[in-house]
This record gives C-alpha cells, structure tokens and sequence, in this order.
C-alpha cells in the first residue's frame, strides 16, 4: 500500500501500521508532537478511500457537531481523526459505529487516530473501545532512519533531538529556536487543553529540574520544596510529563527479591534536543564540557534502543544498594535477557558492578554501548558495541 515514504518517515512504522489495519477495526497512532504521524497517516491513505478531519480546526469540529450522522455517512472509508485526545466523548460514537460494521462484515481498520498522548491516557478515555483497538507508538528520529557516516552525524542527532523540524534546522542555532517554541507551546496550550490545570511556569521549572536529574530516580518532596508545593503535587506533574510522551518512566528490576534494590524509577526527558535546550545548551562543545554529557548519551541511546523494542518486551534498570547496576535491563523472553552498560568514551572503563549485576539479573547478552564504531568482544562475556551496530541486532529480534 505504501510505496515511498517522504523525507525520513519511519519506515518499519509504515509497515507496522500496513499490517495492523487489516485486522483491527480502529489504530491508535500515537506520539509526541511534531513526530511525523500525520504526515504518514495522510501517505498512508493516499491509495484507499479515506476522510481525514483534524479535531483542533474549528471547521472539522463544525462536521462533527451530530458525530454519529458524519461519520455513518462515510462508513465506507477509512476515517483519520487527528488529535483525538482533544474529543473523549468520540470513543462511544466509535463503538457504535464499528458494531454495527462488524455486524454487516466489514473487516478491517475504519478509524485511524491519531494522538499526542501516552497509550495509558487514552485508554482512561476509550475503555470503550476495548478489544476493538490497537495502539502503536511513534517516536522521533533514530539513528537508523538518518545517514551515519561519521561521528559528526551521530553528534548532530543527539545534540537537536528526533525531532524532523529540529534535526533538518539550517544550523544549532535555528535547532534550538525551534526546540524552545516547542516547549512553550506545550506548556502555554497543549497541556492546558489537555484539561490539566498546572502553572506554566512551574512546570517548566519541573521540567528544567528533571533534566538536570537526567536519568536519576527523583525525590518528590525535594522537588515540592523548591517549587512549593507538595510532593503529591509534584508526583501528579511528573505523571502528566510522562503520559504526553515528553518524559519517561524507566521502571526498576525487581525480580532478585534476596537482594537490596532500588525500588524508584528513573526519569529520562526523551527527547535529547528537549534536554539540551531545557538545559541551555547551544552546541555540541557546550555538551562535551557540560556535567550532564554522560547522562545525556545515556537517555539519547535507551530512546534509540526503546524505540524500535518489538511489543512485548520488558525494559528496566537495574541497581543494588552496594552499587552494582545495569543501565537497560531488556527482557526478551523468559529465557532471555540483555544487559546494557552505556558509556560516552571510546575507551571506557567497566565497573566490576556491572558484571556482577549481569549474575544476578542472570543475563544471557552483555553489550556495552560505547561511542565508537565497532563491535569486539571484552571480559565476562561482554561485547563492546557500538549503537548503530546494537539497534541493528535489535531489529531482527523476532
């Protein structure tokens, strides 16, 4: 159906999205802003009998004033329905609509949505739509969906972010403009309509906090402290960050009960552009000399490796109270299980306490993602590798 995506449209997605509409009635394509989703919603129905209504334009809402009488009038094609976060009370018409479809044999996708919200907040709204719905993610770029053909490369994806509009700015410069009207724009309207009442201001300096806490675990009565509010208050923030895709949540391992662990998740902003420009960093040599730059790369290669992750597969960190860590835990199956160490250097040096950790979470792959090219074994049964080279092994897991 999909022939050529434009630009660098993400093409596993693509296919992905291909397969999923020839078996549900209805596809959630979820992301943050500015991914790309409607871009490939609209490539994508270009060979099929489609309507796309976008539920932020005064005009398309206007149609949907008698939802039902609408959309029953185009039965017959696919429907995109960009934003649907913006119009909870769809979901019930949507039931409806596909019932009755289901009831006269039709087979297939009827509703393509399209959100800017985390799969767990849509559901609280489409709980109605239950066994009839699939959702897939949409992240930013990767580096595997950019020409790598030197270091330069790599530095310039993880300095702007994933962001298309980011990563294809003239210069850093323009990157960081770009990422800033972003930001402000998620904080001064996009989550106000997504009906949170929070301060704007507040909330950037949360959100200014955290990536000063890049891939830490947090403590919210701190935090509360210094914005003056209480720590409930910061906990129901850090929620909202996660749930628009802004932020992520890095649960830890808990399996090894015999053993002291840490029990908080870390938090990671996701994007590294959002980092860098929350963080006032302007250039690649501004990061190098930053204190950030370790964590930075770790939050830039787990987005990279999470976001081409098969369904299925459960991802952590893992750490003990005597220090022994692993900073991705991927568990693959219940026989497998990978351990990522993550280090900026060309020549890092490996903590004795990752290998123990490898004992305990009883890894069967031990990677070390470090910042040069290749891929070569080292002690314990651990491969140094380079990020491009694990994603690449990633990618053919079944």
């Amino acid at each position: 159906m999909i022939t050529k995506m434009p630009g660098m449209i993400k093409r596993w997605i693509a296919d992905k999205l291909e397969q999923t509409v020839q078996r549900v009635p209805a596809v959630a394509l979820l992301g943050s802003r500015q991914v790309g989703k409607t871009t490939l919603a609209k490539t994508f129905a270009q060979s099929i009998s489609s309507i796309y209504l976008d539920l932020e334009s005064p005009t398309d809402l206007i149609k949907l004033s008698d939802p039902a009488s609408y959309l029953l009038q185009h039965s017959d094609k696919l429907i995109i329905l960009d934003e649907i976060q913006r119009a909870p009370d769809l979901f019930m018409v949507l039931r409806g609509l596909i019932d009755n479809n289901r009831q006269a044999g039709r087979k297939g996708a009827q509703f393509l949505l399209l959100g800017s919200a985390s799969m767990d907040l849509l559901r609280q709204s489409s709980e109605s739509l239950a066994g009839r719905i699939s959702y897939i993610e949409m992240t930013g770029l990767n580096l595997l969906e950019v020409s790598v053909k030197s270091r330069m490369d790599i530095q310039r994806i993880w300095l702007r972010g994933g962001f298309p509009d980011s990563y294809l700015a003239d210069t850093d410069a323009f990157s960081m403009i770009w990422l800033e009207d972003l930001i402000r724009t998620y904080l001064e309207r996009d989550i106000p309509q997504f009906g949170f009442r929070v301060s704007a201001t507040r909330l950037r300096r949360l959100w200014t906090m955290l990536a000063h806490l890049q891939g830490e675990t947090v403590n919210c009565s701190a935090l509360g402290g210094n914005l003056e509010v209480d720590g409930k208050t910061v906990s129901n923030y850090l929620d909202i960050l996660v749930d628009i895709l802004l932020v992520r949540r890095l649960e830890p391992w808990y399996a090894n009960v015999k053993k002291r662990l840490v029990k908080s998740p870390r938090f990671y902003i996701r994007d590294s552009g959002i980092l860098h420009r929350l963080l006032g960093i302007a250039d690649y040599d501004a990061l190098l000399s930053n204190p950030i730059l370790g964590k930075s790369w770790e939050g830039f290669v787990i987005e990279n490796i999470l976001s081409i992750l098969p369904n299925g597969i459960g991802t952590y960190f893992y750490r003990t109270a005597a220090g022994a860590e692993i900073d991705l835990v991927l568990k693959i199956s219940s026989e497998e299980t990978w351990a990522i160490e993550i280090k900026t250097g060309t020549s890092p040096k490996i903590p004795h306490g990752f290998y123990k950790a490898c004992e305990d979470v009883q890894a069967t792959q031990r990677y070390v993602v470090y910042g040069g090219n290749d891929e070569f074994p080292i002690n314990h049964d651990t491969t140094m590798i380079s990020l491009l080279k694990l994603m690449m092994k990633i990618q053919v897991i079944d």
